[in-house]
């Protein structure tokens, strides 16, 4: 206590006085975070290494380098529009590559951090994987993975999941959440590595639907205590302004409940999580979208499909407007 507070101030008086600070005042005290990556365009050339690696979850695809990736239009950068797409104009053999793809790594990695994605657009049709994810790709999965925007076959909406070593649990029936937990247990090595996913409650947030609507904003804050992620469409009045104008600070206390809410009460976030990297990438068919692909309501076999349709892909693109990531 201060020494200015009266020795007869009483603790009903007292507590009066900690009950009329305004409310400006403690929201002042929300953690801030400031802007050190504002990545539009061709920035994110800049920003991250191409992978041109063999896809590890068997998709059909072909990960290529930078300089083909620029050659063959599969990537472009301008302005505030950053574009990533596959090959959907070869008719491949059936012995040969997969279709020509992306898979981007970000050339910083981050521990305590937040990160802003305001996608335009994301791939959609049957056959497709696409993926925001943050990863410690050294030492899967001891170090943790962070699976912010994923999918499959356009079956919405998103999830937000973690996939760690063993000795990583969720609370069950938790709340400081929109979503719906699916499983408690975030250890990769059990349940086929389905993790701790986190059900999003909008629609909006995966595939066609997202599209339609013009995107949105991902957002995600990683700190020791947790993991959030936030969701808002392009037309919801609820998103931050700091969110939406990309302004150079954000205070994610400020934003309201989160879509996914990932806290330490059974988890520790150190030891479980190392430093990620960022990962965007678009991968066909594969262990997810390939083995439920006829569930997901798509026609024939996705092999066949990725082999002989290269139109089918006319809409499996990204299109980011930015990528910003903010320290505190």
């Amino acid at each position: 206590m201060h020494s200015y507070f009266p020795l007869a101030l009483t603790v009903l008086s007292l507590l009066t006085f900690v009950k009329s600070v305004p409310l400006c005042n403690v929201a002042a005290t929300s953690k801030i975070y400031k802007v050190s990556q504002d990545v539009k365009g061709a920035g994110f050339f800049d920003a991250f290494d191409f992978e041109a690696i063999q896809d590890p979850t068997n998709g059909r695809v072909n990960y290529v380098d930078g300089a083909t990736a620029k050659s063959k239009n599969l990537t472009f950068g301008a302005g505030d529009t950053f574009i990533l797409r596959p090959d959907s104009s070869t008719v491949l053999r059936a012995d040969g590559p997969g279709r020509d793809s992306v898979r981007l790594r970000s050339k910083k990695n981050y521990k305590e951090h937040v990160a802003v994605f305001d996608i335009r657009h994301m791939p959609q049709g049957c056959g497709t994987w696409p993926a925001v994810w943050e990863v410690d790709p050294f030492n899967w999965p001891f170090g943790g993975e962070f699976d912010i925007l994923e999918g499959v076959n356009d079956e919405g909406p998103n999830a937000a999941t973690l996939h760690t070593g063993p000795g990583c649990v969720m609370p069950a029936n938790r709340g400081g959440q929109l979503g719906t937990q699916v499983l408690e247990n975030c250890d990769a090595t059990i349940n086929s590595n389905i993790g701790c996913p986190v059900k999003f409650n909008t629609p909006q947030s995966y595939g066609p639907a997202f599209n339609q609507n013009g995107g949105g904003w991902y957002a995600v804050e990683r700190s020791s205590n947790f993991l959030k992620v936030w969701f808002w469409a392009r037309n919801d009045s609820s998103v931050p302004r700091e969110v939406k104008e990309g302004q150079g600070s954000v205070r994610p206390d400020t934003w309201g409940t989160p879509t996914a809410f990932f806290p330490d009460t059974n988890c520790n976030m150190d030891q479980h999580f190392a430093a990620h990297n960022i990962i965007i990438n678009l991968t066909l068919c594969g262990d997810w979208a390939g083995s439920v692909f006829g569930q997901s309501g798509c026609p024939g076999n996705c092999v066949d499909l990725v082999n002989n349709n290269p139109a089918a892909f006319n809409e499996a693109y990204f299109d980011f407007a930015a990528m910003r990531v903010y320290r505190p």
